[in-house]
């Protein structure tokens, strides 16, 4: 993948208009999967590569109205898709490099990331720039609505060993970024790694 991310661009703005549509009853895994970050009242949270901002509602629901939810993504048709469907009312949006953040060091309390992890350029360094902007002691969720397996079959693939998000690639990963793994599921019906960022 190109450093410049145009590949992941040209990906997403060419399924932005249907991408909820595609994915109509994801709602229910997304909630359950931001209620696991365990976030507080008055929390401030980032969804990386927010998409069609999905996330956005449980992740005010959580925070409540004195939290801080930011949606950031590097393609605009996506922004503009997550405007259209009114969930820019939950979490200010930004056209943002999720690499590159534009946010002060260790200011939130947590990081989701939804399908983020296959479309990072440089995972290592891109996990650790993560987290840089969360405090010691914040959390990190890495999911997807559908389990490594169930997403290959879907896509005509198979996984193997080599995948990003197998568990003894990702684990070392996410140490060397200064993460520690307290959570892997990789359930048919849902991915959900979860981590604490170290001090």
């Amino acid at each position: 993948m190109n450093d410049d991310h145009t590949g992941v661009q040209e990906f997403f703005t060419a399924r932005a208009a249907d991408w909820d549509s595609r994915f109509p009853d994801d709602g229910p895994a997304f909630a359950a999967a931001v209620a696991e970050l365990g976030l507080r009242e008055g929390d401030h949270v980032l969804d990386a590569g927010c998409g069609t901002g999905r996330a956005l509602t449980p992740l005010r629901a959580a925070v409540g109205p004195s939290g801080v939810v930011l949606g950031a993504d590097l393609t605009r048709a996506m922004l503009q898709a997550a405007v259209r469907a009114g969930r820019d009312r939950d979490g200010r949006l930004l056209l943002a490099d999720v690499t590159a953040l534009p946010l002060r060091s260790e200011s939130l309390a947590a990081v989701f990331g939804a399908g983020l992890v296959s479309h990072l350029p440089h995972p290592a360094e891109n996990l650790r720039e993560l987290g840089r902007v969360v405090r010691p002691g914040g959390s990190l969720a890495l999911f997807h609505p559908i389990g490594r397996a169930a997403l290959a079959a879907r896509q005509g693939r198979r996984i193997t060993p080599e995948d990003l998000r197998a568990e003894p690639r990702l684990r070392p990963l996410l140490a060397g970024a200064g993460w520690r793994m307290t959570s892997y599921v990789d359930e048919d019906d849902r991915f959900l790694v979860l981590a604490v960022r170290e001090g």
